[in-house]
This record gives C-alpha cells, structure tokens and sequence, in this order.
C-alpha cells in the first residue's frame, strides 16, 4: 500500500515489534509507524519513511516514545458476581480450605452469587475490572464462562462477556468453562455433570455462538482425564478451539491430552514434566504462565520454564482474574510477577502478552506484532526502554492507545 492510501503516521518513535518470539523485542530506534484501515501499513526506521502529504493523513509526533503491540490478556474469569475478600480473610486467621467451604465458601459462594446476579449486575461488576485493564494498555482479552456451572447462568455469564466488548472498544474473545467446578446438586454425581456440560450446555452456547473455546479445569480437585476428553470430544463436534487449565497442583497429564487434540494452550503448569512440554512443543501449544494465582496461593512449585525454554514452547502471562486465585486486573503487574517470580527475561515476559499471548487465542496471525498487515492495535508508552514496564507497576506510562487503528486513549 502506498503511502497516499494511509490514514494515519506515528513518527519519531522507537518501536519494539515483538516479532522475536520472546528472545528480543524487535527493537527499531528512531522509527515510524503508518496505519490505514484499521492495520498496519509500514513501519521502519525514519530515514527510510517513503515520501508522503501530511495534508492528506493524521500525523502524530511520538516524541521519541515507545510503540509496542497492544497488549493481551489471554486468561481471565472476569465476569463473576460477589466477593471472596471474607475467605482472604478467613485464611489470613489461620482458617482451612475445608473451613471455609463449610461456612459457605469457596467457588460455592461465587456460584450462588453469579447465578443470582442478573445480566445487567454481572456487566456492571465487571465493567471496573475490565476498564482497569483497558487503561493500562490491554486491547485483547479472553473471558471465561464458569461460575454458572448450569446452562442459564454459563449462556449469561458469556453474554455479559459480549456486553462488556460492546462497551469497550477491546477485543474480547470468549471461552465456555462449563467444567470447571461441582456444582452442589451434582455431588458425588461427576459423570453426570459431564454429561450435561457436554450434551445440553456446550451445544447451547455453540448454536448460539457466545464462545470462541472451549476450556476445562483438569485437577484433582476438578475434573479427570477421562471426563476431560469428552468436553474436548464434544468441543471438537462443535468446532470449538480446545484450552485446558492443567498441571496447577499435581500432574495428570492433561497437557498430553490437550495436545492431542491441538489445543491452543495449557494453562498454570506448575507441575508439567518433559513429557508434557515436549507433547506441547509438538502440537505448536502456548504455556500460559499465572504468577497471580501461583502469588495469592503462595506456592512454591514453579512452572518448568527452563524446560519450556529449551523445547521452544511459547509462553504467555495472564492476569487469571478471578475472585478466588488472583483477584488482580493488573497485566503490568503480572509482568513484573513474572520476570521477578518466574524469572522470565523482560523481553520474554512482554512477549508473553503480545504476541505469545495473541497465540494462546489463536490470533497470532493478526494481532500480538507490530508487523504490516497485522491490526493496528497500538500502545505508546512514555518508556525510556521496553523493559520499564515490567520493572515497575502503579506508575502508568501509557500515552496513547489505538484499537484497529482508532485512538480509543
């Protein structure tokens, strides 16, 4: 495209591409960058910026700023009704897991408040997580379903979902976590949950086109192999694209079965093994890294990243907002979490919600990468290197914020 047809030029800026695939940040100092409708037309240094009638085109002095891809949160439960603060609490006090459940706790009580929540009480409770994340940068975010766990609330939960993006102008991708939990009148009864989720819910949501994914919480405390593959079974019917929330508190194998099934991601993996990242690396899957939940939980068994490392498995960072586990709607905090936790390099924990992030939902050929053709999903930071943002958090650098190539900020 020439440079008559473009809309918009951001120059004076230097640009951090991220097309290094986390090894580096595809730096280009003293560049520009030009969009025209809605992607990314060229990019490059300025001595090398074709000639163009700045009559004819919006142009922005980046002021020797940095561009980056917008950024994307790839795992969040952010759409929940009530609160878990009392049960922070509770632990705080030397309380039990079992404890709390019994005064009513746990995922229980998010259950019973989302299922009582009505549609317009869901989107208003999650409009502030959600702008939190939209002011920091976030352009591109997954919702799950999974606090309904019957199919009225799991279709509204997804619908609230579709609210909230017609309310911001991020891009939101929406995931069907049906099994995620025991709902209480399935106790003792796992078998048949599933076969609810697999033959009434999932073929709901499907017909009616409120999920991108499918995703299943794979645990001891959740749900086996076994049942797991029949969501997978199903999902793949529907034509659903796979996730699984995997290897978190023991290891199962369901990152080897996701694989199987050429899932997008398996997600926590505290406690993958080599056979597990190999299946991954293999099968093309993305590793979503969540040092909220492996911080709020205080755990101590890391993620294998030096064996994701060495196989070549994608690693993306989320913030897994969610009242239970990490009840953060901080990405610039995950990324410091990341680099200071999990010892990712900056450059790979930016990557991780770029265009690893971009990966995990199956976007990686439209957004994630300052690359032409990609959308012009945009951030402008007042940054004097990339790796300030993950060095601190609470400070917001963002100058400037574009979404298909419009300035939403």
């Amino acid at each position: 495209m020439t440079a008559n047809h473009w809309q918009q030029l951001i120059t004076n800026v230097n640009i951090a591409t991220m097309t290094e695939g986390g090894n580096g940040y595809g730096e280009i100092k003293g560049g520009a960058l030009a969009i025209a409708n809605g992607k990314i037309a060229w990019l490059g240094a300025m001595a090398d910026l074709p000639s163009y009638d700045a009559k004819q085109l919006t142009v922005i002095d980046g002021q020797g700023k940095w561009l980056t891809p917008g950024l994307i949160d790839c795992h969040t439960h952010l759409v929940f009704g009530g609160s878990r603060a009392n049960e922070f609490e509770m632990r705080l006090q030397g309380k039990s897991y079992e404890e709390i459940a019994n005064a009513g706790g746990g995922i229980v009580s998010t259950v019973a408040a989302t299922r009582s929540a009505s549609q317009a009480e869901l989107v208003e409770l999650g409009k502030p997580r959600l702008a939190a994340l939209f002011e920091q940068g976030v352009t591109t975010i997954e919702i799950k379903s999974g606090y309904g766990l019957d199919t009225q609330t799991e279709i509204k939960m997804l619908r609230t979902a579709g609210e909230l993006a017609e309310q911001f102008p991020v891009n939101v991708q929406r995931t069907f976590l049906g099994a995620h939990a025991l709902p209480v009148e399935f106790q003792g009864r796992a078998d048949d949950y599933i076969e609810l989720v697999c033959n009434e819910m999932l073929p709901a949501v499907a017909q009616q086109g409120l999920a991108d994914a499918v995703d299943v919480f794979c645990e001891s405390v959740g749900f086996t192999l076994a049942q797991t593959k029949q969501v997978f079974d199903a999902a793949k019917q529907h034509n659903l694209a796979i996730k699984v929330h995997a290897e978190q508190l023991s290891n199962l194998g369901a990152s080897e079965l996701a694989a199987s099934y050429d899932a997008l991601s398996s997600d926590h993996v505290e406690f993958l093994d080599e056979a597990g990242v190999e299946a991954m690396a293999h099968a093309g899957m993305t590793a979503v890294l969540l040092p909220g939940a492996f911080y709020f939980l205080r755990e101590t068994q890391l993620p294998p990243i030096e064996l994701l490392r060495k196989h070549g498995v994608a690693m993306a960072v989320a913030t897994d907002v969610n009242p239970g586990t990490s009840p953060f709607s901080s990405l610039t905090l995950m990324l410091n979490m990341a680099c200071t936790l999990f010892r990712l390099t900056p450059a790979e924990a930016l990557a991780g919600v770029t265009c690893h992030g971009a990966k995990a939902l199956g976007l990686a050929d439209s957004k994630g990468q300052l690359k032409v053709g990609f959308d012009a999903d945009i951030a402008l930071w007042n940054i004097n290197q990339p790796a300030e943002l993950c060095y601190q958090f609470g400070v917001n650098s963002l100058s400037a914020l574009f979404i298909n190539g419009e300035k939403v900020k």
